[in-house]
This record gives structure tokens, sequence and C-alpha cells, in this order.
């Protein structure tokens, strides 16, 4: 399988809370849901074409629970015949199998980065993460993810978790795709190519 990563982003790079106020708190984030302005047909479109290649999704626990709680019971919303039904994993040390009650679930303890890796091993097509900024991250410094799918809103928040914090394993991306929403949501999709090139600049004086 794929690993993919989709993430939603504001300009600044803040990936927390995109969904609503009180979706993610935690270091008395306020400002969360600043994506929702921003959701529109055409991204509606993208996002159900992006669900229509998964075959498994990859999730922190944070983010598993809060779609464990939602997802059951939007059994209206075209996505959620997919979330619902595809197998998930969920990488945690804390969440015991009677707090795993959106089947199928399995929890990957221990060496997430191995578990991982031998997912990949297996036959199919996408293996979604979906948010779980965390998990991806380490992800990418295990050179494990393959593509990245980032929808950027036009918004600068100036506080909250990035994506891409300081200190952050270099990663290689080239750009595959590109295109904008009505809305102003901007979606860049890279694969990875491993470590960047740190090449000089080769202009003339």
């Amino acid at each position: 399988m794929k690993l993919v990563v989709q993430e939603f982003l504001t300009l600044d790079g803040v990936s927390q809370g995109p969904g609503a106020p009180d979706e993610d708190t935690s270091d008395g984030f306020t400002r969360g849901g600043w994506f929702v302005p921003h959701l529109d047909a055409a991204f509606e479109q993208v996002a159900g074409d992006w669900l229509g290649e998964a075959d498994a999704f990859l999730l922190g626990r944070r983010t598993y629970e809060n779609f464990a709680r939602d997802w059951p019971r939007m059994t209206d919303h075209p996505f959620a015949p997919v979330l619902n039904g595809l197998p998930k994993y969920v990488a945690s040390d804390t969440l015991t199998e009677a707090g795993a009650t959106w089947d199928p679930t399995t929890i990957l303890t221990g060496d997430v980065p191995a578990r991982v890796a031998d997912l990949k091993r297996r036959p199919g097509r996408d293996l979604q993460v979906h948010g779980s900024a965390r998990l991806a991250q380490s992800l990418l410094a295990a050179g494990l993810v393959d593509e990245l799918r980032l929808a950027i809103a036009p918004v600068v928040l100036g506080e909250g978790r990035r994506l891409f914090p300081d200190g952050g394993a270099p990663t290689g991306l080239r750009l595959t795709s590109h295109r904008t929403t009505p809305a102003g949501v901007s979606i860049h999709i890279f694969t990875t190519t491993g470590s960047p090139d740190y090449g000089t600049y080769g202009g003339g004086a």
C-alpha cells in the first residue's frame, strides 16, 4: 500500500483544530475551526476523490477518538460508508481494545514505524493518514511517507501546533499537482524524494 498523509494547513503552517473550536484545545489553543469557512463543493469533490482511493486509514489516538465519536452517527453523509467501513489502524500506547469501538480497528503499539512498514508491504491502494500531525511527523522522519496532500486555507493564525515544526526531519518533496478551489483553498500534492538537495545557487553575480 502507498502511505499518504492528508493535512489541512493554514498559511503559517498550523494544522491544529481545523474542523471545530473544541476539536483540539491542547496547549490552550483557542482558534479551532479555521478551515470550515473555506469549504466549498469543489473541495468536497476533491476530498471524496481522495477517499475513493483509500483501502485503510492510519490515525493517531486523538484523531481516531474524534472520528469514532462523530462518523458512526453521520450515516447520511456521502463519506460515511468509506470511513465507517474500511479498516482503521491507530498508533497508540494508551488506547485500549475496550476504547477502540469504531470497527474494524487495530491498535498499533510498540515500534509503530516497523508496524506501519509491515502494513505498507500489503497489497492495496492508499493507507491514508488524516490529520494526526504528530503521527505524520514521525512517519516522515522514518521515511515511510510516499505522498503528501496538503489543503492550505487562506488564513494566518499566529499560534497553534504546526505540521512542520522547528527541528523536524528534513524531507525532499516533488510537486506532482496543484489547484485552487473557488473558496481559496490551495491544494498541493507532493511525492517524497528522500533527503532534500542542499545544492548551492548557480546564478550569476
